[in-house]
């Protein structure tokens, strides 16, 4: 994945807005109520407002997806914390197989999965599809004696944990793009 090929990815990407405009009724829904349910703490909103490097995410997403329900949300209040730092946009698997193609886990289409850029489309990681703390959540009810049923919100400190383990690799990416000697050199720091 060159730059070249990434920035033309990114170009027609959706941002959050948008891209939850192109669901039904019920697919929105969904999504604003994990949005309401996605806050930052105060130090992970310090720790993003304090980023200065500027950073390009792409997110591989199903609008119907559950994964991306219960993750796409909290990626948009990252965003949204770090307006100056990040530009978020998403597009749909289905729709960009270019894209996501190559971008297969465990061999099969899995989604979320973000792409990690810098401001000038180096690739600086993928991540996805979902976060250790998701996985152990998910880990706790499925393996279990029962199984959950229907849609229904995670409790909040699942919520709060899977935004810490995004809010981290948010701030490896930074930390990436900030010790970068290529960066450094461009902007003189």
């Amino acid at each position: 994945m060159t730059p070249t090929f990434l920035s033309e990815q990114f170009a027609k990407g959706l941002d959050y807005a948008s891209y939850l405009a192109t669901g039904t009724a019920e697919q929105q829904r969904r999504w604003t109520q994990f949005y309401e349910l996605a806050s930052l703490n105060d130090s992970q909103r310090q720790l993003l407002g304090g980023f200065v490097r500027r950073m390009h995410v792409l997110v591989v997403s199903g609008i119907w997806c559950g994964d991306c329900v219960q993750q796409c949300p909290l990626l948009q209040r990252i965003a949204e914390a770090a307006s100056n730092a990040i530009s978020l946009k998403l597009v749909d698997r289905d729709v960009h197989k270019e894209l996501s193609s190559q971008l297969k886990i465990n061999g099969g289409d899995r989604v979320p999965i973000a792409i990690f850029m810098a401001e000038d489309f180096e690739l600086c990681g993928i991540y996805g599809d979902r976060t250790l703390n998701r996985y152990r959540a998910l880990a706790a009810k499925q393996l279990g004696p029962s199984c959950p049923i229907g849609v229904v919100p995670p409790d909040a400190g699942e919520v709060n944990a899977t935004m810490a383990d995004w809010v981290g690799e948010f701030e490896r990416v930074q930390l990436m793009l900030r010790l970068s000697a290529r960066l450094r050199q461009l902007h003189g720091d």
